[in-house]
């Protein structure tokens, strides 16, 4: 499977992955956002 620039994607652990082609990689990961900045009771 292929991302592009705007494209969303969810990609499982354990995946295997590169680079395609010459331009910078940037990714923004939201794994672990359903604990984030919750209060500790």
């Amino acid at each position: 499977m292929e991302y592009g620039p705007g494209d969303f994607g969810i990609i499982p652990p354990g995946h295997d992955a590169w680079v395609v082609g010459d331009e910078p990689y940037v990714v923004i990961d939201w794994q672990g956002m359903d604990d984030y900045a919750k209060r500790k009771d």
